[in-house]
């Protein structure tokens, strides 16, 4: 395992980060390092706030990965030809999004799901909106495109030179830098200039939902936020119905319904909040939050750009997401 000061830096900025649901979000999100012809990267499936408590980063070649990705190599979808096995001792696997971090030429890449930029990121207006508020830095815009080559593809096409900020359209952000240090006041400096107005949050009616509970397989959600899909009317419309970045399809599923009967995971109960299956997956209320969070940062003027029919069919039967939906979670 690595055990330089500046990859020891990253595991605790990538535990904070982690540990932050504004930035990440369960498994989402990912970190990287290039070191000695070596980029660490967060294995798939592992959860950023565990990087001080367990090892999470899987090792790759640097130069085969740049070359492959400047070949267009079918390779880059998985990224597994390019782990370095010598030093793979737990038999890791590289994170589903490690074409963004092979991509970007600095030295550290910080991707997260940051909701503030989804909650623009998400609009037709999303590359107009964030150019007014991004004019000082070197960003690009990048269309939406499936993690893998597909997401490979759409960089190399829209990366301009030297960028250390990138958008990611109904996905998330990217910031790079040479150190840790440099990397995390990235962050906070283009954190604080996408800044949303956020809408007063609704209440749920808990007593309400216990009854709807009686009986059954379901809790309601832990926290306040998590319930405005159910509370809020814009949210409960197109939020429940429609999908607007990718892990909302991988971990929610292509809709939420407002049927108790229905067994999925979770369950929007109109005016009164939102219920979890008591044997969910511990991924489910972090992005019931994280959809709250973004609809509580969206204007009513705003046109939102959902997933359309294809791409959320490219989410749904991706291996790379089936293969980190059977990895255990504490």
């Amino acid at each position: 395992m690595n055990t330089s000061e500046e990859f020891q830096a990253l595991k605790r900025l990538s535990a904070q980060v982690g540990s932050d649901p504004s930035l990440v979000q369960a498994a989402g999100g990912n970190t990287s390092i290039k070191q000695d012809g070596v980029m660490w990267i967060k294995a798939s499936g592992t959860w950023l706030q565990d990087a001080l408590a367990k090892d999470i980063f899987v090792p790759l070649d640097l130069a085969a990965l740049s070359k492959a990705l400047h070949e267009d190599s079918p390779d880059c979808e998985s990224c597994l030809p390019f782990v370095r096995q010598d030093l793979n001792m737990l038999g890791l696997r590289p994170s589903i999004e490690t074409s963004v971090h092979g991509l970007m030429s600095q030295n550290v890449v910080l991707h997260v799901h940051c909701v503030n930029s989804i909650a623009w990121a998400i609009r037709e207006d999303a590359a107009q909106q964030l150019s007014q508020r991004l004019q000082a830095f070197n960003w690009s815009f990048i269309p939406y495109a499936r993690p893998g080559l597909q997401l490979a593809r759409a960089i190399s096409q829209n990366l301009k030179p030297n960028s250390n900020v990138m958008v990611l359209q109904n996905h998330g952000l990217a910031v790079a830098a040479d150190t840790v240090d440099a990397t995390e006041a990235l962050l906070h400096q283009v954190v604080a200039v996408v800044q949303c107005e956020l809408k007063d949050t609704p209440r749920p009616d808990i007593a309400a939902l216990e009854v709807y509970c009686l009986n059954t397989d379901y809790r309601p959600a832990s926290h306040v936020i998590s319930h405005v899909p159910a509370l809020d009317s814009r949210a409960l419309e197109q939020g429940c119905a429609q999908v607007f970045y990718p892990d909302h399809v991988v971990f929610l599923g292509v809709s939420i319904p407002t049927d108790i009967q229905s067994n999925a995971p979770a369950v929007a109960i109109p005016g009164k909040g939102m219920l979890i299956r008591k044997d969910a997956k511990p991924s489910i209320e972090p992005m019931l939050r994280c959809l709250g969070d973004v609809f509580l940062r969206t204007t009513a003027d705003a046109t939102l750009r959902p997933l359309n029919a294809t791409e959320i069919d490219q989410l749904v039967n991706w291996d790379a997401e089936k293969y980190r939906q059977t990895l255990k979670q504490p």
